[in-house]
């Protein structure tokens, strides 16, 4: 990891959502690998069932409701919900683009403070939660 010029909690929302944005696409992408898809078109239509702010969003419902993250965790999600987005995509409505730009500013925070281990079991979460297996938390 290189030398950061600001701890990790000086970022705003919007910066850690542009890191746990690139940091999960990876963790995404080679999960797929691991469940044995390999043709690029096949990834990438599979990849957007994980990297949608939809399924961000439920995702993060879900931690939310079953109080899964720490008092330190739900500060940054409370940044990356409120951070002041300029556009949303046509796609999906603003709470849930909030809630999805919340969900990758803690990825992205977990990411640079490098607490690996706690955003993997984070992310090992996601997976299952979008998978339909709720019952993993």
């Amino acid at each position: 990891m290189t030398n950061l010029p600001h701890s990790p909690h000086l970022y705003n929302g919007l910066t850690l959502a542009y890191v746990g944005d690139a940091v999960y696409e990876v963790y995404v992408r080679v999960h797929l690998l691991e469940l044995g898809k390999t043709q690029a078109y096949r990834l990438h239509q599979a990849a957007t069932r994980y990297v949608s702010a939809k399924a961000q969003a439920k995702v993060l419902s879900c931690w939310l409701e079953e109080n899964v993250l720490t008092e330190e965790e739900l500060d940054i999600v409370r940044r990356g919900r409120n951070a002041k987005v300029r556009t949303v995509p046509k796609h999906t409505d603003l709470a849930t683009y909030r809630l999805g730009t919340a969900f990758e500013s803690l990825i992205g925070y977990l990411y640079l403070k490098q607490r690996i281990q706690r955003l993997e079991t984070l992310i090992q979460q996601a997976y299952a939660i979008i998978e339909g297996n709720e019952n993993a938390l």
